[in-house]
Parts: structure tokens; C-alpha cells; sequence
């Protein structure tokens, strides 16, 4: 009897342990599958059904660097603070107004290099610079082909870079990255290190306003090139910034007015994000956002002024760099009051701005009113100046 009860008690341990193993592995095949993919429900009637969307693997990218940013951080005023958030169009009163405010950044456009040797470029840039308590983010719309900066002057380029579309079509991928070290090059080369691009919006349509722009390919060509560049932009000091979040579409031109994004959600989370996603992969350090309404999403605000739009690209597909608006001066914000802090309260990080003594102003009283907690300013700043840090500007 005893040997028969000893028996059953092995047997039984046998069992219990079997499935504990059984229910660790299950337990660890969910985290690990459950870190990799997340699933959000669409935006339609039918709220079983769901919609895959890639998680980011990365953690935060700048994290290497949170340690410093805190130390620098708590050297800067408020007004420093506020500045940094600032990436302003570069103007001749920039020259002595830098030095009392102390911008993020100056973004240049061409009009800044007309007729000017690379030695009064570097000259330029650098005095803005040495006027810099905190290095600047020297920026720059170089997409090439129809956006180009610099390379419309043969001082600086021998010929005007190609748009991506046209690279690809004579070289594919290969062109591409060739064309993003050699751009990285010379921009670096002029003290330029920040490239307002590349655009990733998804058009196959001639039509489209912002097809001669876009590289012309499908979602999973188009997510290929936004990793080719972001990979290639890496062996240079140049961060490259992937645009116009969520997906511009067949919209119209938001430097002339509003425009309204009637594409359904499935339509955006299939295709329009698929590039971002594959950016986001590759270490994007950067993602602008669109002026652009999209519907599905939030129908009340353009995505730079959206909260649900800035809470897609960071809760879902785990971006942790940093959220640059397209140019607040654009047509498409003419009828919304006080952009700047409604676009802080929506999660950006860097605001452009033409009128950059405005904007400045409107952000103060924004935290003296209470519109902005100094908690949010601090945590903004926390990501730029580790940005400059990752970036070895500090």
C-alpha cells in the first residue's frame, strides 16, 4: 500500500510540474509575442475586428544620453527652456536676436545660400553657432528634385541632387543610398546637420499634389526606402527626418490652405504607415508632422495639432525621438488661435516658425497661464538636448 501511495505522489508531482513548464513557456511566447506586436481596433463599425500595427523593438533612442540632458537642463532659464523648443527660419535680425534667445535650431532655406562660396557658408553658419550657448540643429529642406536648398548653387553642389523618384528609376535602392551619403557629405561639409527629409508619403498618382515629391512606389517599396536612407543617413553627422506623418495622401497643398483627409482609417494604417514603421526600425531620430485633417483620426484638428495623431505615432508605433511640426506660418493653421501651444499640448517637440519673436511670446504666456505646465516644457527639452547629445552637437 505504501509503495502503491508513493507511486501515485510521483505521479502526481510529475504532473503539476509538467504544466507549470507548460504554462511558463505560454506565458513567455505572450511577452515575447506581445512585445513585438500590438494590436489597435479600427476606427469603423465594426469594432471586432483589428488591425495589426508594428511595435517598435528599439527602446528610447536617446536613452544613453538622459543622464546629461538632466545635468544641462538644470543649467537653463526658463526662456532658454522655451527657446530650444524653437526651430526658427533664419532671417538678418537672426544675427544679433540668437544671442538673446537662444533657438533649438535655425533652418535655412535658399534664399540662405544664393550665390554664396561654401567658405561664406560655413562663415554664416558657424556665427550663428558661436552665438549658441547650446549648439544648434542647422537645418535644411534638401529632398532634391523639386525641394532643393543648397543644390541649385554649383558653388556649393556641382549639379542640383535628383529627387528620389528620379534615383530610383536610374539606379534604385543602390542610387538612393549612394545619393544619401554623398548629400549627407556635403551638407555636413557646409556645418549643416539636420536634413528636413526624406518624404515618405505614398503616392502613385501623377496628380497628386505631393507625388513629384515622394518616391512614386508602394507602401512596402516606399517603407524600404525610408530604411535605406535612415541606415545610409547614419554614417554621416546629418539626422534625416521622416515626413509628412501620418501619410499625406492625395491631399491638397497645405501651404495654401486647409486640407481634409477623407481616407478611411484602414486605408492609413495599411499603407500610409507602413514607411514610418520601417523608418522607425531602421533608428529614425526624427518624424515631422503633416497640417493635413485626417478624419478618421481626428476630425476636429490638422495632425500638427492633434493629440490622437501624436498618440498614434508614440503609444502605437513607439517612436521615441523627436516630433517636428510643419512650418506653423502655413496657410492650413490660418484659422486655429495660438498654434504653438496647442501644438505642445499635442506632443511636439520642435516647433518651425517664421515668426519666431511671436511664437516665443505666445509659449511664455501659454505656461504662465497655466496652459502649459513646466513639467511638459522639461520634458520636451529633455529629448532635444539628448538629441544633441546622441548627435555629439554637446
Amino acid at each position: 500500500m505504501k509503495k502503491h501511495m508513493f507511486l501515485y505522489i510521483i505521479i502526481i508531482s510529475i504532473l503539476i510540474c509538467s504544466f507549470y513548464a507548460f504554462y511558463d513557456i505560454k506565458m513567455n511566447y505572450r511577452k515575447f509575442y506581445l512585445n513585438t506586436t500590438e494590436y489597435i481596433p479600427k476606427n469603423n463599425e465594426d469594432n471586432n475586428k483589428e488591425e495589426e500595427i508594428f511595435q517598435n523593438e528599439n527602446n528610447n533612442i536617446f536613452a544613453d544620453y538622459e543622464n546629461l540632458a538632466q545635468q544641462k537642463l538644470k543649467e537653463l532659464t526658463l526662456d532658454e527652456k522655451i527657446a530650444q523648443t524653437l526651430l526658427v527660419r533664419n532671417t538678418d535680425a537672426l544675427k544679433t536676436d540668437q544671442e538673446q534667445y537662444q533657438f533649438g535650431g535655425i533652418v535655412f532655406f535658399e534664399k540662405d545660400f544664393k550665390n554664396k562660396s561654401k567658405d561664406e557658408v560655413i562663415t554664416m553658419i558657424s556665427n550663428l553657432q558661436s552665438k549658441s550657448k547650446i549648439p544648434l540643429l542647422t537645418a535644411i529642406d534638401e529632398e532634391g528634385g523639386k525641394v532643393s536648398r543648397i543644390s541649385s548653387n554649383q558653388n556649393l553642389t556641382p549639379e542640383p541632387f535628383k529627387s528620389s523618384h528620379d534615383l530610383y528609376i536610374s539606379g534604385g535602392f543602390d542610387a538612393i543610398k549612394n545619393d544619401t551619403l554623398r548629400k549627407s557629405s556635403i551638407l555636413s561639409g557646409l556645418g549643416l546637420n539636420l536634413n528636413l527629409a526624406p518624404v515618405v508619403d505614398i503616392s502613385t498618382n501623377e496628380s497628386d499634389y505631393i507625388y513629384n515629391r515622394s518616391i512614386g512606389l508602394n507602401a512596402e517599396d516606399t517603407g524600404h526606402f525610408a530604411k535605406v536612407v535612415i541606415e545610409a543617413s547614419k554614417a554621416e553627422s546629418v539626422s534625416y527626418t521622416l515626413k509628412h506623418f501620418p501619410g499625406y495622401g492625395n491631399n491638397a497643398d497645405t501651404h495654401k490652405g486647409i486640407s481634409i483627409d477623407t481616407r478611411t482609417y484602414e486605408d492609413i494604417i495599411n499603407n500610409d504607415l507602413i514607411p514610418f514603421k520601417e523608418g522607425i526600425k531602421a533608428g529614425a531620430e526624427a518624424i515631422m508632422v503633416s497640417h493635413n485633417i485626417v478624419t478618421s483620426i481626428d476630425s476636429n484638428y490638422p495632425s500638427t495639432l492633434s493629440k490622437p495623431i501624436h498618440d498614434l505615432l508614440r503609444n502605437d508605433l513607439k517612436f521615441t525621438g523627436v516630433i517636428i511640426t510643419d512650418d506653423l506660418s502655413m496657410a492650413a493653421l490660418n484659422e486655429y488661435d495660438n498654434t504653438e501651444v496647442q501644438a505642445i499640448k499635442a506632443g511636439n517637440d520642435l516647433l518651425i516658425t517664421s515668426d519666431y519673436k511671436t511664437s516665443f511670446e505666445n509659449i511664455k504666456k501659454g505656461i504662465e497661464n497655466n496652459l502649459i505646465t513646466e513639467e511638459e516644457l522639461d520634458n520636451i527639452v529633455m529629448r532635444i538636448l539628448s538629441w544633441k547629445y546622441y548627435k555629439k552637437l554637446l
